[in-house]
């Protein structure tokens, strides 16, 4: 079958292989309901600077970054913006339409010329009032998702901060850090408030764990900019 981002995203040059028929929430569609899948395709070309979506705007849209990049982020009580994520080609947004959210709880930038391809809620929610199966479909899949994530829960509690910290600085370094030999350089300067909501913890925990991190070895800090050794 010819990929629902190949037709949805004509004319990308280059980009991700990914596409959406390989996500989660269609695991258990059939070849046909995919096909299906393909009349409601849609492809946008962000500039760069670009807001794609909004904090508060109406969650109705879902996302494949085919090229480029985007960045998450929040503004909190006091009215500062804080960076939570970094999405590159590959990556998904807008997943959480499928669990009821009505509005975006962040908002997203493109820091690069972007090409995304995806679908609107209302296109989607027409194809399965058409094909009710497709909805029972989605139903197992988010079953399923629902228990995969109980069971990532339960390890997160197990694992220390600090090496919470760690995972998430070296996820974030490997997907869009500068390596040099054995260490990786984050592009970026994250502030301690940021790491505190990209991990889930209180700014306060997350300057000891990164104390700890420092005094280990395991990463240097110099002018804001993070790098992590022998990875």
């Amino acid at each position: 079958m010819e990929c629902i981002c190949d037709q949805c995203a004509a004319g990308d040059s280059g980009g991700t292989g990914a596409c959406l028929k390989d996500l989660w929430i269609f695991d258990h569609f059939t070849e046909s309901q995919l096909q299906e899948l393909q009349t409601i395709g849609l492809r946008r070309e962000i500039p760069k600077g670009q807001l794609v979506f909004s904090q508060g705007g109406v969650a109705d849209e879902l996302f494949l970054v085919r090229s480029g990049r985007i960045k998450l982020s929040k503004v909190n009580e006091d009215g500062a913006e804080v960076t939570l994520d970094f999405r590159k080609d590959g990556d998904v947004l807008g997943e959480d339409l499928f669990s009821g959210v009505e509005t975006y709880p962040v908002s997203a930038w493109a820091i690069e010329e972007t090409i995304t391809c995806g679908f609107n809620l209302g296109s989607f929610q027409s194809l399965i009032r058409q094909n009710p199966e497709i909805g029972l479909n989605v139903i197992k899949s988010m079953s399923n998702k629902m228990s995969s994530m109980s069971s990532r829960i339960e390890s997160i509690a197990e694992v220390s901060l600090a090496d919470r910290l760690y995972s998430v600085l070296a996820s974030i370094s490997k997907e869009h850090g500068l390596r040099i030999g054995n260490t990786y350089k984050l592009p970026i300067k994250l502030t301690h408030e940021e790491l505190a909501f990209l991990v889930g913890a209180h700014r306060v925990s997350i300057t000891k764990a990164m104390q700890a991190l420092v005094a280990k070895g395991k990463i240097s800090c110099k002018d804001k900019i993070i790098t992590l050794n022998n990875i």
